[in-house]
């Protein structure tokens, strides 16, 4: 199941998106919210999976909310000024959904949030790419990648069991773009698989006992803010 978060300032609008997250049978409803402040109190305390978030709101509209998330969730915009569109891919959204939308429009958009999240194989869509390296192109499973490490205008893929990793012509946006949401970046020149994880050690992240990744200051506050989500104790 997909835990989401309906949020709308109008009180119709969010009676739609409710009932339409209802009729999707992989979709869990989290909570509703009127505003981003409520929103924003309810996820200090819980994690959800996606967001289905109205832009023009009062107090804080809906893209500044996305944006100051630490580590956001994966977002599908609504809105009634198609001029937010542009914008609203800008910050990585998995759709854009203008008002008035019917539940056609709302499948679709929920569709492809099951296809980031899911961890299956081709079937359920998103899972693999291919990786062009020295003259041959190789199919990868997302869910494989241990870390990326850039260098310059290259990339190495470390994939799981295998000594040596692909090098492949692509830049760390392009790469990061096309990554799942368990994936982040942790560096400049390092993206990892959050699940790949073995130990956090101060500013270094431990993947076995040979590899030894750095956490660079302008991610240090998004990684602690994904550790905290995951911490128990004290």
């Amino acid at each position: 199941m997909i835990r989401c978060l309906a949020i709308d300032d109008e009180p119709l609008a969010l009676k739609q998106l409710v009932t339409y997250i209802s009729k999707v049978p992989f979709l869990e409803l989290a909570a509703q919210c009127q505003s981003a402040l409520e929103a924003r109190a309810f996820l200090e305390h819980d994690t959800i999976d996606a967001i289905f978030c109205d832009i023009n709101m009062p107090d804080l509209n809906g893209m500044d909310f996305v944006k100051s998330l630490a580590v956001p969730p994966l977002v599908v915009f609504t809105t009634a000024y198609s001029e937010y569109a542009v914008e609203g891919f800008r910050v990585n959204a998995i759709d854009y959904l203008l008002k008035p939308f019917g539940l056609q429009d709302f499948q679709r958009a929920a569709n492809r949030l099951k296809e980031r999240l899911s961890p299956q194989g081709e079937a359920e869509g998103g899972s693999d790419i291919f990786l062009k390296t020295d003259y041959r192109i190789v199919k990868v499973s997302i869910s494989d990648i241990r870390y990326i490490e850039g260098m310059s205008e290259y990339l190495k893929v470390w994939i799981e069991g295998e000594a040596k990793p692909i090098v492949t012509l692509l830049s760390m946006k392009k790469m990061e773009e096309r990554l799942p949401n368990y994936f982040m970046r942790i560096h400049r020149s390092y993206i990892v698989n959050l699940t790949k994880i073995q130990e956090v050690n101060k500013n270094r992240i431990i993947m076995d006992a040979d590899t030894y990744l750095p956490i660079g200051d302008l991610y240090k506050d998004a990684f602690h803010a994904y550790l905290d989500t995951k911490f128990l104790g004290k």
